[in-house]
């Protein structure tokens, strides 16, 4: 794990992701109070984070389990001026515990995978206060028969991943109204993941060149990218844009 963080030290993101779409998927929440409450769920070294706290004038508790994404996000907070609006937690999604209804909107990019997508969708959602929203990225197959290598991939390292409509057919049954959803472009794969990412593999296999588990790590983090690089139109990142709202006879 010592490697691992190395090797995500200083990345922009850890995972998919940009500012832009952040900023289209928050645009679809329609009716939220003035000042919401929103909750980050896995916010890594948090620039969704940043973008929230922009776009939303509301306030934001980032959660997460390693301590120097959370210091790096509240350095980045006090660079922004955003200190009285973003509060850190460092707290497990498998162990969160906070009141029914407490929060307008709950977001997760790239991180809802590590719980489970359908469980999280139902042990989160007692925390969404009535018409809130839920807004995450999972990874998903979006076309049918991919080929080996891809598949092989990640049958390995996310077994539970499904296709773009199987997920839609689990938070629809998970008690929520479809908003939207869309399909992440391929430069929020590459500018502040993959391509810095890549800068770090080189660096880092260097360091470590008489370490093999270390050099096999850094070339699984490589092989990851390549496989992107090359099937990009079979797999991807979706954010899907729902909201809660209860039952009534």
């Amino acid at each position: 794990m010592d490697i691992f963080f190395e090797l995500h030290r200083d990345i922009p993101r850890e995972g998919p992701g940009d500012n832009a779409s952040t900023r289209k998927a928050y645009a679809l929440l329609t009716g939220l109070p003035e000042r919401p409450r929103l909750l980050d769920i896995g916010c890594g070294p948090g620039m969704q984070t940043i973008e929230l706290a922009k776009i939303s004038a509301g306030s934001i508790l980032a959660v997460d389990t390693h301590q120097p994404f959370l210091d790096e996000l509240a350095r980045r907070t006090d660079q922004e001026g955003l200190i009285k609006r973003i509060t850190t937690l460092n707290k497990s999604m498998f162990e969160l515990d906070f009141e029914p209804g407490s929060f307008d909107v709950l977001w997760s990019e790239g991180a809802i995978y590590i719980i489970g997508f359908e469980k999280g969708l139902q042990e989160w959602k007692p925390f969404l206060k009535e018409g809130g929203y839920l807004a995450v990225t999972e990874l998903a197959w979006l076309k049918p028969d991919p080929p080996a290598d891809p598949k092989f991939f990640w049958d390995e390292n996310y077994p539970g991943m499904k296709t773009l409509e199987e997920n839609l057919v689990i938070f629809r049954g998970a008690g929520y109204r479809e908003i939207s959803h869309f399909v992440l472009p391929e430069s929020s794969w590459w500018d502040d993941y993959y391509t810095p990412l890549e800068k770090r593999i080189v660096m880092l296999s260097e360091k470590y060149r008489n370490d093999e588990e270390a050099v096999a790590l850094l070339r699984e983090s490589q092989r990851e990218s390549d496989l992107y690089r090359k099937y990009s139109d079979w797999y991807g990142y979706v954010f899907y844009i729902m909201q809660y709202k209860e039952e009534t006879d």
